[in-house]
């Protein structure tokens, strides 16, 4: 009986891996501010990893740019939903859209602050 739960573990599990790729491609096709962040990713990351003289410091240069990514794949199932719901324009429909874009600004404004804080210090 375990070995039919551990297939069916790992069944789910690449089924859960497949659904996220197929997230990754929507938002990446229909998004351009997510397009833009996996393009800024090609040149954040490795400069985080370089940038960074310690473990923890390339973790908080990359991590506080994957959380910008995050948000904005959270924003973009918000948005979508939304617009799902319906096309006229409603007051709780814009504040949420509203709030979503809010949370990737604080996303992107936690990154700046992020590599400020670390880089500052060392190079003034």
């Amino acid at each position: 009986m375990s070995e039919f739960n551990q297939t069916v573990g790992m069944t789910r599990l690449i089924r859960a891996f497949g659904y996220s790729l197929q997230g990754f491609a929507a938002c990446f096709r229909h998004e351009a501010a997510f397009r833009l962040e996996v393009m800024l990713s090609v040149f954040i990351v490795p400069l985080g990893f370089w940038l960074g003289a310690s473990g923890v410091e390339r973790a908080l240069f990359v991590g506080s740019w994957v959380l910008v990514m995050i948000v904005e794949l959270l924003n973009s199932a918000i948005e979508a939903t939304v617009d799902r719901v319906g096309t006229e324009h409603h007051q709780l429909a814009g504040r949420a859209k509203d709030i979503g874009s809010a949370s990737v600004f604080l996303a992107i404004s936690l990154a700046l602050l992020v590599w400020a804080l670390v880089l500052l210090p060392r190079y003034l």
